[in-house]
């Protein structure tokens, strides 16, 4: 089949599209900036781009992963997000649907299931934590990365509903390298918090590639589908009131060796987990799973192994060392 990967430069797209080939597609990736797998420099918000590489490429499916994202907060103005994320997608959807495509994956985000209510978690008077699933409304966003993807959702269903166009939303937990761009408002960083996160809101950047592969084999199957794409958290519903009373009593319950083996690298646990990202659905409809949970950090740590997760603080998405977001083609 042939494939338009957008975000083909960026952090994901490097894993997905030798995934893509090896499972016997032609894949053209389309990217603001150069990279080994983009075969087309130019912007998903510029119409005459996405028309041009369904008319050269004969485009049959579509994988959009090309976005402004969480940590470009601090890079792009608001315009630039609705421009990217929300035309965008926009672009995409109408030239798969004259394409006659069947078939579009849309690489969304958990973070737009986030309200500041639940993130200010215990400190906000939260009595447990947030048990996070697809069916969680109203959705209210805290910020424009969270705000242009939910846009983008909608503009997703709306495009199944009017044309029938098969489309699988999977929104992912965290898999960037980078530090997060609120690093200031958390006590630790780095490995230590991402190890952290696969109790509850990360997966590797090898599991969001494999997970867009499956979405699109399951795509004609599915209708209109969202997921949720997460490492599977080791807690139960009923852990949410300790969860947010005292996160390491309840790690300690499932994972004892867990204190030691952090003890071991200075790390610690998070006093309170404010939300969980169940991920069942994806594994009950979509059939996947993620490989790599959390017993597999600790099975690292024990055996002084590499840590099975990528943490690079000096990565930068595709284009962030030019000037202005102009420079970089996003408007």
């Amino acid at each position: 089949m042939r494939i338009l990967l957008t975000g083909s430069s960026g952090w994901l797209g490097r894993f997905l599209a030798p995934r893509l080939r090896a499972a016997g597609h032609r894949v053209t990736g389309l990217d603001v900036a150069p990279g080994a797998d983009t075969d087309i420099v130019g912007s998903v918000a510029d119409r005459a781009t996405v028309d041009r590489a369904f008319a050269d490429h004969g485009i049959e499916a579509v994988i959009h992963g090309g976005a402004l994202h969480k940590p470009d907060i601090v890079l792009y103005p608001a315009q630039a997000f609705v421009d990217v994320n929300v035309t965008g997608t926009l672009n995409l959807l109408e030239a798969a649907v004259a394409a006659g495509n069947d078939r579009f994956v849309f690489t969304s985000t958990t973070s737009l299931m986030i309200s500041a209510s639940i993130r200010a978690g215990k400190g906000g008077g939260a009595r447990e934590a947030a048990w996070l699933t697809e069916e969680m409304a109203p959705l209210l966003p805290r910020n424009i990365y969270g705000v242009t993807k939910l846009s983008a959702e909608h503009l997703c269903r709306l495009h199944h509903l009017e044309h029938g166009l098969n489309i699988v939303v999977l929104r992912t937990g965290r898999f960037f390298p980078e530090d997060d761009d609120m690093a200031h408002e958390i006590a630790e960083n780095g490995p230590n918090t991402k190890a952290n996160e696969f109790l509850n809101r990360r997966l590797t950047v090898e599991d969001a590639a494999d997970a867009h592969v499956a979405a699109l084999d399951r795509a004609p199957t599915l209708g209109f589908e969202t997921f949720i794409v997460a490492a599977p958290t080791p807690f139960l519903r009923s852990d949410c009131a300790a969860l947010i009373a005292d996160a390491p009593s309840v790690v300690a319950r499932y994972f004892p060796e867990a204190e030691a083996l952090y003890a071991a690298r200075g790390w610690t646990f998070p006093a309170h987990i404010d939300r969980v990202y169940a991920a069942e659905k994806a594994e009950r409809l979509l059939g996947f799973r993620c490989r790599t949970d959390f017993a597999a950090i600790l099975a690292a740590l024990a055996d002084g192994a590499p840590l099975p997760f990528a943490h690079d603080p000096a990565y930068l998405s595709p284009g962030a060392n030019r000037a202005t977001p102009m420079s970089r083609g996003l408007l």
